[in-house]
């Protein structure tokens, strides 16, 4: 019996061809400089160390009224080429600096001075990464490898390449994970802080309450006594001027 490996490479001999195919759109030219803001971008994730081949196949001619920049970039910054004015099939390989997602940019600017009808260029964009960017014929000519040989052995690569994948993605839920757990410890935390605050300000509010009230008790009482004295002085005062009087 097959082991699972076999047919997992088995597998992966059928379904990969049919997996394969270009990416075809269209950029419309505008007027003006160069801008960021006006390129077109198609993104893809490649892990470190991989080799990545970007084939552009892109429509009309130089000198056609319209200028066709390309820029390969990754999200850290790194550039990894940078064409100006392209045109017909064009090839580009990189190796990965680090893992990180690469962008393959397109900028067509409008530069005849002629009015053109919809100014465009159509895009033909393939992008091979890893054990399909590899020249698997020069390899074969090269090692005197056997048709079947050949195709074994890059499936046993593609399938070394979604292992690595799927490891790496497992190492990122971890940090990711445990990026989590701490996030839910100082947020614990936090909110017992802020328990604790409210809990000590509440019990401040009600002792300065309760102080407030015994001094405002206090002074009443005192102006309640001060306006008895003064009512008792006079009475008093008249009842004296009486007794004279009657001497």
């Amino acid at each position: 019996m097959a082991s699972p490996l076999t047919l997992l490479r088995l597998l992966l001999t059928f379904i990969l061809p049919l997996l394969t195919f270009a990416l075809k759109f269209d950029i419309q030219a505008h007027p003006g400089h160069e801008s960021a803001s006006k390129e077109r971008c198609i993104r893809n994730f490649v892990a470190k160390d991989q080799l990545v081949v970007v084939t552009a196949k892109i429509s009309g001619s130089r000198g056609d009224g319209m200028v066709l920049n390309l820029h390969i970039k990754d999200a850290i910054g790194n550039d990894y080429a940078r064409p100006r004015d392209v045109a017909g099939e064009n090839r580009y390989a990189f190796t990965s600096h680090s893992d990180s997602a690469f962008d393959v940019c397109f900028e067509n600017i409008l530069t005849a001075t002629h009015p053109v009808m919809s100014p465009s260029r159509s895009v033909e964009l393939d992008i091979d990464i890893g054990a399909d960017a590899k020249d698997w014929s020069a390899i074969q000519a090269g090692e005197k490898l056997k048709p079947v040989e050949a195709e074994l052995r890059r499936v046993a690569e593609v399938a070394n390449e979604v292992v690595n994948e799927l490891e790496y993605l497992r190492t990122r839920e971890i940090k990711l994970r445990d990026t989590n757990e701490s996030t839910n410890e100082r947020v614990k935390w936090f909110a017992v802080g802020v328990m604790g605050t409210l809990v000590g300000l509440g019990a401040w509010q009600i002792v300065y309450l309760r102080a407030h009230s015994e001094r405002m008790s206090g002074v009443t009482t005192e102006k309640q006594r001060d306006q008895r004295e003064s009512v008792v002085t006079p009475v008093m005062t008249a009842q004296d001027s009486d007794g004279a009087t009657l001497q």
